[in-house]
């Protein structure tokens, strides 16, 4: 489906966000084939690489490199780097520009500990000085549009958001994503939109809002309730990667489009097919991580689950899932 050009578009130096959607950077999980799935389904402005370590980078790591595969068709994308060392993290923002990426995005809210350890992450949210090297560093090194995601602090008694913002907003970032949840919330408890409000209200710079977005319609409170120029989708979008498309519409004021059994079907047997494609290490285990997510909006998808999760080979995985799809095709009448 084509969303009209009543969408949002934001700017950020000379790449155009249309709409102004982005795609959550989830280790793991946003791999070229889940970003291109997302590209190809509409709605989606921009999308960004798995966050990769500058240290794995700029020591030739196989698995780093790998994460920053990615196809023409997922411009704009965004490669995202982590990373405590100054140095390493200007080397490794050249080799990301030479690699052709549209922008480069620094992680400032990652909360796991054996990042925070090497004091990566939202660990950088406590170390301002360090912070500051850095900025400059990758700010010095990048030609290419210089962006960061945060978190709000460290704790509910360390919320940092307005102060690094402004940091950052002082040496030449070009845009801030705020997920208004502490390191130490992880991804409990909710997040508090009003962190991204007085952000938004702060800065002159282009913020993106992000955290519990499950629905076009919270995308739609998030942008009225903070004002932020544009919204990332996480989680939200594992579940249902329609959510961009459903976003332009409802910007649109356009009737939500919801998927029927026969769209879901296709798109996880096109998932699947790039998985083949790509020849992607890991590749059964991604089809079982990626029924684990897609099936639970499916009626008896944990009989589905369950008969993924117990196959042992690809052509297995294929079977069960034809098996179950055509039944269940057959008893739901398409419209």
């Amino acid at each position: 489906m084509i969303i009209t050009e009543q969408t949002s578009i934001l700017r950020i130096r000379n790449i155009a966000v249309s709409p102004a959607t982005f795609l959550s950077p989830m280790a793991g999980l946003t791999d070229s084939v889940f970003r291109r799935l997302i590209k190809r389904l509409g709605g989606c402005g921009l999308v960004m690489t798995e966050f990769t370590s500058a240290e794995g980078l700029t020591r030739n790591s196989v698995k780093s490199r790998r994460m920053l595969f990615y196809h023409e068709e997922e411009r704009p994308v965004t490669a995202q780097l982590f990373g405590s060392d100054p140095g390493r993290l200007a080397e490794a923002t050249r080799m990301v520009e030479d690699l052709g990426f549209d922008a480069i995005d620094l992680n400032l809210g990652c909360p796991a500990k054996k990042v925070v350890k090497a004091c990566g992450g939202s660990a950088l949210l406590r170390e301002p000085r360090l912070l500051e090297r850095i900025l400059k560093e990758i700010r010095s090194a990048a030609r290419i549009p210089f962006t960061i995601k945060i978190r709000s602090g460290w704790s509910e008694s360390e919320i940092v958001a307005l102060e690094v913002g402004q940091m950052a907003q002082d040496l030449g970032v070009e845009a801030i994503t705020l997920h208004p949840r502490t390191r130490v919330q992880g991804f409990s408890g909710k997040a508090d939109w009003r962190v991204i409000a007085r952000l938004k209200a702060h800065l002159k710079i282009p913020v993106i809002g992000n955290g519990d977005i499950v629905t076009a319609a919270d995308a739609m409170r998030m942008r009225k309730e903070t004002g932020c120029d544009g919204v990332m989708v996480g989680r939200g979008a594992l579940t249902n990667p329609w959510m961009f498309r459903q976003i332009g519409e409802t910007e649109c004021g356009m009737p939500v489009t919801l998927p029927d059994i026969g769209d879901k079907y296709d798109l996880i047997k096109r998932y699947f097919s790039l998985l083949f494609e790509e020849e992607t290490p890991g590749a059964i285990g991604k089809m079982k991580q990626f029924a684990s997510w897609f099936t639970h909006a499916i009626p008896r998808g944990a009989a589905l689950r369950k008969a993924i999760y117990e196959s042992r080979s690809e052509r297995e995985v294929m079977g069960r899932i034809e098996e179950f799809f055509q039944r269940a095709l057959v008893a739901t009448p398409q419209t």
